[in-house]
């Protein structure tokens, strides 16, 4: 199902695994058993300890495989509460490709991230199994086929009961995505972060790329229409009506300039109103930041959300029924300092943290 990023790590230069022990989440494990699809790596949280990310208090952080967080890597789903999960396609951009390359980028930066949260209390890892499934093998000269290849891959991680954190990946993603978890839970809510509402129809005759998966959700049924929130929308546009299809819908929009120096506490606050107890799922376009936070992105637009507004707002999802992530647009070649991934791992973590079975200390 999914392509482990060990395969090309596991060996030495003599070409066996039998004498190389690899760091995974604070052990040292034998290379071989990584690398074979026949092997089981998964473990029921109530037979084993959890995962942890390795503390560089004991190994050193330039070591170990390049998986997020240093976290163990394993081919099958089950036993995990939740997992990361990249999604490396970007063939549905409409401006600037790379984020093919932005799950590896984002792994690479999360190296400096850690297992609490003395911010909000959250210890993630003490409450949750969690390990990294590699990424979707997309195939990048199709994208209906690897939709395709996404949602089969995402229907197996949600029907074995684990929460998938996505690194993207262009936001055409989210739409398989969505269809393989509307399909266990119904009708989602969505938190969407962007600065584009990415809801138009089609693009030179396309129905299907980044600036459309939330018309091909809704054309499915696959969104609860009064529980969807976009924040952050900015940018100029053809017409001045560039609102009107998401609130026909029932969408609520907040553009960016609402959220201008200012905290997002508040809208928070309705939002998790809004959301209710029903299944949520949270989208995070990291061009919804402004792009002197975040330049490594396709298409950035100015005046945009600053990191602690995006901290507020996905801190402000404590509490609800979140069963899916996903960050999408990071674009590594238009990121020469790594920030936009850095900022992204923080992210991801965050979202980890906001998870229903998280212990809030």
């Amino acid at each position: 199902m999914l392509r482990l990023l060990a395969s090309g790590c596991a060996r030495g230069p003599g070409g066996g695994g039998g004498a190389l022990g690899l760091v995974l989440g604070g052990r040292v494990r034998p290379a071989a058993g990584l690398c074979d699809p026949g092997s089981s790596q998964s473990r029921q949280a109530s037979d084993a300890p959890r995962n942890q990310p390795p503390s560089s208090e004991f190994v050193a952080r330039s070591v170990g495989i390049c998986s997020m967080m240093r976290l163990p890597v394993q081919a099958s789903p089950e036993g995990l509460d939740a997992a990361f999960i990249g999604v490396p396609l970007d063939i549905g951009t409409s401006n600037r490709p790379g984020a093919r390359f932005g799950p590896r980028r984002i792994r690479e930066e999360s190296v400096l991230l850690r297992t609490a949260n003395p911010s909000t209390g959250a210890l993630p890892f003490q409450s949750l199994m969690v390990a990294d499934l590699g990424d979707v093998n997309v195939n990048l000269y199709n994208l209906q086929d690897s939709c395709r290849l996404i949602r089969e891959a995402y229907q197996k991680i949600v029907a074995a009961g684990c929460i998938p954190l996505t690194l993207g990946g262009d936001h055409t993603i989210t739409y398989p995505i969505l269809q393989a978890m509307a399909e266990k839970h119904g009708p989602m809510g969505l938190v969407h972060v962007d600065a584009h509402m990415d809801v138009a129809d089609k693009a030179l005759g396309e129905k299907l790329y980044h600036g459309t998966p939330f018309r091909r959700c809704v054309d499915e049924g696959l969104l609860d229409c009064k529980r969807v929130v976009q924040i952050g929308i900015r940018g100029s546009s053809m017409t001045l009506d560039t609102y009107r299809y998401s609130r026909s819908q029932g969408f609520r929009v907040v553009l960016a300039e609402d959220c201008w120096m200012k905290s997002l506490v508040p809208l928070m606050g309705k939002v998790r109103q809004q959301m209710g107890v029903r299944p949520i799922y949270i989208s995070f376009d990291i061009d919804g930041l402004d792009p002197a936070y975040a330049p490594g992105t396709g298409t950035p637009e100015i005046a945009g959300l600053t990191p602690s507004q995006a901290l507020e707002i996905i801190r402000g999802c404590q509490g609800l029924n979140v069963v899916g992530c996903d960050l999408v647009e990071v674009s590594p070649p238009y990121d020469p300092s790594g920030n936009t991934a850095l900022v992204a791992a923080n992210l991801l973590f965050e979202m980890l943290c906001v998870l229903p079975k998280v212990t809030v200390a």
